[in-house]
């Protein structure tokens, strides 16, 4: 799975920090990823924890040459 915030909608709260710190940083007022790919945390229920829908989650897919 890859992970990205949506800087616009996020308000820099820390939830996502708090639930997964191997994953995301606050860096000012805004949440960043650390791992793009995380297999340390159920990265869709941190997702879900976020108030503002901040954190998009989609499924990795193999680029074809």
């Amino acid at each position: 799975m890859n992970i990205s915030i949506d800087e616009d909608k996020c308000i820099g709260c820390g939830v996502c920090q708090s639930l997964c710190p191997e994953c995301f940083e606050l860096k000012g007022n805004t949440a960043q990823v650390i791992k793009e790919e995380c297999e340390e945390c159920a990265v869709e229920d941190v997702a879900k924890s976020c108030p503002t829908e901040a954190i998009v989650v989609s499924r990795g897919q193999e680029k074809e040459d």
